[in-house]
């Protein structure tokens, strides 16, 4: 899902940032949560995530408004997967099949941890399959399991996983 952006939405969007500045710069200041992308970027551990993000030019989708609910794979995680792996995905002729993994972490919606601990299901992904997940004991997505749950953001929330999630 790509989300375009009239000139008029541009416009309004640069009025306003300028509004939010001239307020900083008068010592007023505005408290917002940083989206899904600038989480990931301040967190420190998604190094890996971050860069894919980008070479899929999904980073204006993932600091749309949503919501989107990511299970975001750790910097050690793409390190787990074979040798040369993340560099051949990041290549600009496998793009589409980069956007198909980065796609498949994401899904439409707030998921918090708490509608899924205790259950088992599935929930379909952006890139269009379903994700597998077991809440009976700890949270497992797939084979991944959650380490970090409810990292929340302005436009969704961030579940850190210990495995990157492929597609069949």
């Amino acid at each position: 899902m790509v989300h375009m952006i009239s000139r008029r939405g541009a416009l309004k969007a640069g009025v306003g940032f300028a509004g939010l500045a001239g307020l900083s710069a008068c010592g007023m200041t505005t408290s917002r949560t940083p989206d899904i992308v600038d989480t990931a970027v301040a967190a420190g551990s998604f190094t890996t995530l971050v860069a894919a993000v980008q070479a899929a030019g999904l980073v204006e989708t993932l600091k749309s408004p949503g919501p989107f609910t990511v299970f975001a794979p750790t910097d050690e995680a793409f390190a787990a997967l074979p040798a040369g792996t993340v560099e051949n995905l990041l290549l600009p002729e496998n793009k589409d099949k980069l956007v198909q993994i980065l796609t498949y972490h994401v899904v439409s919606g707030r998921i918090p941890a708490a509608n899924i601990i205790g259950k088992r299901g599935s929930v379909a992904t952006v890139e269009g399959s379903d994700l597998h997940y077991d809440g009976r004991n700890g949270v497992k997505i797939n084979k991944a399991t959650v380490i970090s749950p409810d990292v929340m953001a302005s436009n969704g929330i961030i579940h850190v996983i210990d495995g990157v999630l492929l597609p069949s």
